[in-house]
């Protein structure tokens, strides 16, 4: 399995030798595992805190290629500090099919923490806008101020210390450039044929593409407005294209835009990172294959059987996850959902008061019991301008602090354990053919999958201790290959089967 490697160290009490130690704990651990490492990427300096990290967001960007398949990382903090962050960040590269591994934690995490991911990644896109009005307010905050918010700075600007946006010297005569350009008559290939011929490259570092060259110019930060959802504030960026050239080049973006091909259809294979060959360990991936009545039919395959390295056979995509879709929610238990919520309520709270927040807390209550002390001295007489200008100033810093501490909060998700139990009874109780209710339940429920030919198949939870195996009547439809048939049963047919049984 082709693997990269990302390491991080952050600007205080680590350097480039934390990158070192890191690099080296990494190509032991794909070392042992069988992994070919082809790849690394370093952010030096650089805090967790956020995931506006260049190399980062480079590595998420070159996972679409689907040159490799994981990345392993010393340990999860240098993937991410928070969990929604992390989760987030996770839930992009699983649609590339990546997944995250740690070498010196468990698998990928405690079960705790796994589960929580997958809680969160669930509820913030399906179920509830008031956790992720919870998680956002600090960015809709940022965002009233025109601050950075995180994520990918458009090329031509910077963020300075204060999060606010910059011209970035070096990049924004690219930017100027690129719309000139267009702006007289090149064609987009030409254009990003002589951007990469230059080695110039895109904001995340790689070549330009049609893709993020139309991005880019139509992109209105550059004529001064900032965006944020679906608001655009006039003035609240620096400009650096004006506008007639801007509008000059939507016009000919308008003129030249192509009528749309006709959509394809988009197919979700649910256990992409989770299906693994029971034989070679192997991750299966989907493919899509025609059948001899010319239908389009949808399977999982091994990698190495793609390379001829393994003899694994290919399995259908919608029996496999009817499989899974029914063991998953028959681990949504009395209680095992008591048991999820109280753990997930307990890691939500451990991580809320990290050190940071401790500093912070520590460094408020010293702030009171000056104040108190300064109180009592101007209740004692001592001179009062002096006494009440020291109140004041500590105040202030109290309010600076307080108001740090809000941010940093911000940055952790707090769910309680009704809360969760609400959702996980909601998720017991869904719909079973509903793609996003099926999502759901194998990201919140599933750790992964083993898939054999001899008609083994072990699932591996995060709710549960231990495996569950499938039964003999689903090993030997497995065995006699039925679920390779054409006329298979359709998606519908098979949970009703699953149901009876």
């Amino acid at each position: 399995m082709n693997v990269v490697i990302y390491a991080r160290f952050s600007s205080h009490s680590q350097n480039e030798q934390s990158i070192e130690g890191q690099l080296k704990a990494c190509y032991e651990f794909a070392q042992r595992e069988g992994y070919i490492v082809i790849g690394e990427y370093i952010d030096r300096a650089v805090s967790g805190k956020t995931d506006n990290r260049p190399q980062l967001q480079k590595m998420i960007a070159d996972s679409a290629k689907r040159h490799f398949e994981a990345i392993i990382v010393y340990q999860l903090d240098r993937f991410a500090r928070n969990r929604y962050d992390s989760a987030t960040n996770k839930a992009k590269l699983k649609k590339n099919g990546v997944r995250v591994l740690s070498a010196r934690e468990n698998i990928t995490d405690d079960a705790s923490g796994v589960l929580i991911e997958g809680v969160l990644e669930s509820m913030a896109e399906y179920y509830s806008a008031e956790l992720s009005q919870k998680v956002r307010r600090g960015m809709d905050l940022n965002a009233e101020k025109h601050l950075s918010t995180g994520g990918n700075v458009a090329l031509g600007y910077r963020v300075d210390e204060n999060k606010r946006f910059q011209i970035d010297e070096s990049t924004a005569p690219t930017v100027v450039k690129i719309f000139e350009m267009y702006a007289s008559g090149h064609t987009i290939k030409q254009i990003t044929d002589y951007m990469n011929s230059q080695q110039i490259k895109t904001s995340t570092g790689a070549e330009f593409n049609k893709n993020s060259l139309r991005t880019m110019l139509a992109n209105r930060r550059y004529i001064g407005f900032y965006t944020y959802k679906d608001t655009e504030i006039k003035d609240g960026m620096p400009r650096i294209v004006s506008d007639e050239v801007f509008y000059k080049v939507q016009d000919i973006l308008q003129k030249n835009k192509k009528a749309p091909a006709r959509a394809k259809a988009d197919i979700e294979y649910l256990l992409t990172t989770k299906l693994f060959c029971g034989h070679c360990k192997s991750m299966m991936t989907g493919i899509s294959g025609t059948g001899r009545n010319g239908t389009l039919h949808y399977y999982y395959t091994c990698n190495n059987a793609k390379k001829k390295l393994c003899k694994k056979k290919n399995v259908k995509k919608d029996y496999i996850e009817d499989i899974i879709i029914i063991e998953a929610r028959k681990q949504l238990t009395d209680e095992n959902i008591a048991k999820i919520a109280v753990e997930i309520e307990a890691v939500c709270e451990r991580e809320k008061d990290g050190s940071n927040i401790k500093r912070l807390k520590k460094q408020i209550s010293e702030i009171d019991k000056a104040i108190e002390n300064l109180m009592k001295a101007l209740e004692q007489g001592q001179i009062a301008d002096m006494v009440a200008d020291r109140i004041a100033k500590k105040r202030e810093e109290r309010a600076d602090l307080e108001k740090a501490l809000a941010m940093e909060q911000m940055q952790y998700v707090s769910l309680s354990a009704t809360e969760i139990m609400f959702f996980l009874t909601r998720l017991k109780n869904g719909d079973i053919n509903d793609m996003q209710y099926r999502k759901m339940l194998i990201t919140v429920l599933v750790n992964s999958v083993y898939l054999y030919d001899d008609g083994r198949l072990t699932i591996v939870f995060n709710a549960t201790n231990g495996t569950v195996s499938v039964d003999m009547e689903l090993i030997d439809e497995i065995e006699s290959g039925s679920f390779l048939d054409e006329d298979a049963p359709p998606t519908s047919s098979l949970v009703e089967h699953l149901n009876r049984r």
